[in-house]
């Protein structure tokens, strides 16, 4: 019945001319189609569809059937001995119709889905819709831009594997889908590489394929975890699509170092005025994951200038060179005075901008160590006067951490040996005040300057176990209660607020996780870039946990405080 009532209708429109067929024609045609697939009459409508008589009318309105054909695919067991058939009318409804028409269709299709069905739509559809957009003559780069922002725009909503074992299961597919998609936009990334005279639909379409990588480099591959160790590299499906969009960039002619050079002047130079309007939306995630992906997991970093190249090796030849130099030098045998000399001030100053700026982790680690190892040639004076000046201008939590234990150390040396007038007494309490306390008070962000905090409270509690109130050798009774209101006060209270403040951010999480896939948090007044719920379930609880362990080590100090003064004051009541 369906088949006879789909000849009915192709009869009838047989003797019609393109522009007469009526949008009444094109329902009955695709219901009339949809009702055959239906009954099974696979082989009937491939027959009509392939028939050249039906040419004209299976252009105009064969890409109403794509739909049903896809959902046949989707739906029906994969050992269907009719799937090789929909796969057939897929193809040749792909080649008979308006590839206009098609395109537009196709695309309703991905847009369609959710969740996990999601991939297998994208997955199916992919290779059809890179034939019809290749049969388009004309707005190309539209066609390329609008297929690929809808195609990340569902990608995008699905959540990214963290371990090796969510990336083998694939549950959401996502992993396939990368590696499709790269094989989808090869074929224009080669057009643009091809086109020698740089026509304005070629640089319109390499404006596309741009912004499809600076999208990818945002989503997914700013929140990807890659697999460890390096050897397991090659099996990472997510770092083979990190470095085949670097490969895209390279090739249509923006190299890596290029796009972050270019990001860091205050003039954008971009071809394309989208990309500096957004600038402060989406290009600094994607410059900070490309650089991550190029510096530290070292992708593609053969693309580096051989200027760059120059400086990291010219910088690990003057780590080697100091390190050579403090290796002959004996300890606390430099004078205090040296730091007067510019230049020598200099050295720690520079090894803190290598361990905090340099984006290689060898250089890092090594410029922390020689910082230490500088600061024990130094006499005592100048122990005193470097730890100040770092304390002062470092602007780095964990280099203040650092310093704070090296001040610990030389307070514990003191108060085991001969007494240093440097790291005792008054000398010392000034110290105390640069330590013992919060830059902004109770308002200080508690989760950028941990390590300081944390640093702080461990030598507070050393003080407080090491130095009876009797004795005072290190200033600290006499000052306790300015360190009091100064330091553990203002702790409280910031420790009470930040708690709140993550709760509700953990509650809403939660909340939002119930009825989206993705949601935003303010962690530490910025904004966390949109990931799946989960994982930012993760990063809220692990901020709740370093809060929990300052409030933990402030409770034993305080406790600790308590014990020691009443002691003191039983003593003195005898």
């Amino acid at each position: 019945m369906a088949v006879e009532e789909l000849q009915s209708i192709i009869k009838r429109c047989q003797i019609l001319e393109e522009q007469d067929f009526k949008e009444e024609d094109f329902g009955l045609f695709q219901l009339a189609g949809q009702r055959c697939l239906d009954e099974g009459h696979i082989d009937q409508l491939f027959e009509i569809i392939q028939n050249e008589k039906n040419k004209v009318i299976v252009k105009n309105m064969g890409w109403n059937l794509v739909g049903p054909v896809v959902r046949c695919l989707l739906w029906n067991d994969k050992e269907d001995d009719k799937r090789k058939y929909y796969f057939l009318m897929l193809d040749l409804l792909v080649e008979l119709c308006n590839p206009k028409e098609l395109l537009l269709g196709l695309l309703e299709l991905i847009e369609e889905p959710s969740g996990k069905q999601i991939s297998p739509v994208i997955l199916l559809l992919l290779r059809p819709l890179q034939t019809v957009i290749q049969k388009l003559r004309h707005n190309r780069a539209y066609s390329v831009g609008l297929a690929l922002s809808t195609l990340w725009s569902q990608l995008s909503v699905l959540p990214v594997p963290y371990t090796q074992g969510q990336m083998q299961t694939d549950e959401y597919g996502l992993c396939q889908c990368c590696e499709a998609l790269v094989e989808f936009t090869k074929p224009f990334v080669e057009e643009v590489t091809g086109d020698e005279e740089n026509s304005v639909e070629n640089e319109k379409l390499k404006d596309e394929l741009l912004k499809f990588c600076f999208k990818s480099l945002k989503c997914p591959l700013l929140t990807a975890q890659f697999l460890e160790p390096p050897e397991q590299a090659d099996t990472d499906p997510l770092r083979r699509f990190a470095a085949e969009i670097i490969g895209f960039l390279s090739a249509i002619g923006y190299p890596f170092p290029k796009v972050i050079f270019n990001h860091g002047r205050k003039k954008k130079t971009w071809d394309y005025l989208e990309f500096e309007e957004e600038e402060d939306k989406q290009l600094s995630d994607s410059m900070a994951s490309l650089a991550y992906l190029v510096f530290v997991q070292g992708i593609s970093i053969d693309q580096l200038p051989m200027v760059l190249r120059t400086e990291e090796s010219v910088l690990s030849k003057g780590l080697d060179l100091l390190e050579n130099s403090l290796l002959r030098t004996e300890d606390s045998s430099l004078l205090h005075q040296c730091l007067e000399i510019k230049s020598f001030l200099s050295v720690p100053q520079g090894l803190v901008k290598v361990m905090t700026l340099c984006p290689i982790e060898t250089l890092r680690k090594k410029s922390l160590a020689l910082l230490q190892l500088y600061i024990n040639k130094l006499d005592s004076q100048g122990k005193y006067t470097l730890f100040r000046c770092l304390l002062n201008t470092s602007n780095h939590s964990g280099v203040e951490g650092f310093i704070i234990q090296n001040i610990k150390n030389q307070i514990d040396m003191s108060l085991k040996g001969t007494p240093n007038k440097w790291f005792t007494g008054p000398q010392l309490v000034s110290l105390l005040h640069l330590v013992l306390f919060l830059p902004e008070g109770a308002e200080t962000d508690l989760l950028q300057n941990s390590d300081r905090i944390m640093a702080s409270l461990n030598l507070l509690r050393y003080l407080v176990i090491k130095d009876n109130e009797n004795d005072n050798q290190t200033g600290l009774w006499t000052e306790l209660e300015k360190i009091e209101n100064n330091f553990l006060k203002p702790l409280h209270t910031g420790l009470n607020m930040s708690k709140a403040h993550y709760e509700a951010e953990i509650k809403n999480s939660q909340e939002v996780q119930k009825s989206k896939d993705l949601c935003s948090v303010t962690v530490g007044g910025e904004e966390i870039p949109n990931m799946p719920p989960e994982m930012q379930l993760k990063v809220l609880h692990s901020a709740l946990f370093t809060f929990d362990l300052i409030e933990s080590v402030l409770a034993r100090v305080e406790e600790l405080i308590e014990i020691k003064t009443k002691s003191t004051s039983d003593e003195n009541m005898r």
